[in-house]
């Protein structure tokens, strides 16, 4: 029995039959993954994923559920991480691009998110969860490329500023930043006024603080700021509106 043994063993060594090896059983992980376990999951997909003689598409699956299941939990980064390597492998899962991107936007990071809902989308042009992101994505992003055109900027030219309360705006970002939301706050108001009566008793009232402006600025004890923020402050309410 030895001897027999031991020839075996022999010929698997010297170039006959190759010794058998061990398949990875992925089942686990995947059982596991799909029925939210994370105390089995963490064991079962760690043994698939660490294992060195795992092939390659059951290392892709294992790390797409295990990322997956993360996602599920809130546990972003870790579940980033599993999508990366997955797509490091295969970079032809749009699926899993998608979800990638999804979870960068989690993270408040916007253009990764859009670049990988477009990665998404070169793979499947038809990815209908791809699509949507990226067209709202791409949409927020133009929104916050306008606001930033804007940002300290104030309502008016700053050319042509002649009065010394203009031009201390033009000079201070926040200050401009509180004339743009005046002047555009009031606006909305008297656009969305009941009646003309109303609109123009709006107006009158926005025309009667800039006077104010105009006339306290530089007087002792007149604070600009303060000023400004309790205008905007009255036009859109306590609450905002």
């Amino acid at each position: 029995m030895l001897s027999a043994f031991s020839a075996g063993a022999a010929l698997g060594a010297t170039g006959g039959e190759p010794a058998a090896v061990a398949q990875v059983d992925i089942a686990p992980c995947l059982a596991a993954t799909a029925a939210d376990d994370m105390d089995k999951a963490n064991a079962a997909c760690a043994a698939v994923i660490d294992n060195e003689k795992t092939a390659k598409a059951d290392l892709v699956k294992a790390l797409v559920a295990r990322g997956a299941l993360l996602a599920r939990h809130d546990q972003i980064d870790r579940a980033i991480a599993d999508d990366s390597r997955a797509l490091q492998l295969d970079p032809t899962l749009a699926d899993v691009f998608n979800a990638r991107g999804e979870l960068w936007l989690k993270k408040g990071d916007k253009p990764k998110a859009v670049q990988d809902f477009g990665a998404a989308l070169k793979i499947d042009p038809n990815h209908e969860k791809a699509k949507a992101n990226h067209k709202a994505m791409a949409r927020e992003l133009e929104r916050i490329g306008a606001q930033m055109a804007v940002a300290g900027k104030p309502s008016f030219n700053c050319v042509r500023a002649s009065r010394a309360v203009e031009k201390a705006i033009c000079r201070d970002r926040e200050l401009a930043d509180l004339d743009r939301e005046i002047f555009g706050s009031n606006a909305r108001a008297v656009r969305e006024a009941r009646n003309p009566a109303e609109a123009k008793a709006l107006q009158r009232e926005q025309d009667e603080f800039i006077a104010r402006r105009n006339a306290g600025y530089g007087r002792p004890g007149y604070d600009l700021k303060k000023a400004m923020q309790e205008r905007l402050q009255r036009i859109n309410g306590v609450d905002g509106y």
